[in-house]
């Protein structure tokens, strides 16, 4: 089998498949890399070979304009939302990849810039 990855680096693993166990025959990693090119030993009857999962990912954040521009692109995601009968804050939230503290902050922005009308009318 092959795994490739995102950087198009590859590895190569030989493996069997024995009444429900998986043996590691030989693995080969694309770049060539001396250490891990060398021949692994396959496994003794019985051992059990683990697979290690991958690190997590961290996600990324889509990218958002500060300042002004940014504003108003929280505005417009907001009015949107707003006239789909979404929840606004979410689609902020959505859209710029921020945590509801971090939306809420941005949306109350937009709101002081006139971006976007007043929450409440004030007394």
């Amino acid at each position: 089998m092959r795994l490739t990855f995102g950087d198009g680096a590859a590895v190569d693993a030989r493996a069997v498949v024995t009444q429900g166990r998986i043996t590691l025959e030989g693995l080969h990693a694309h770049p060539q890399d001396p250490v891990a090119d060398a021949p692994v030993p396959p496994p003794a009857r019985g051992d059990v070979v683990r697979l290690q999962e991958p690190p997590a990912m961290r996600r990324a954040r889509p990218s958002w304009p500060r300042g002004r521009e940014g504003r108003l692109m929280a505005a417009q995601e907001y009015r949107t939302a707003q006239a789909e009968g979404r929840d606004p804050v979410l689609a902020v939230m959505h859209a710029s990849g921020r945590s509801r503290r971090r939306s809420l902050k941005l949306i109350a922005a937009a709101r002081d810039a006139g971006a976007l009308p007043a929450r409440h009318n004030r007394r």
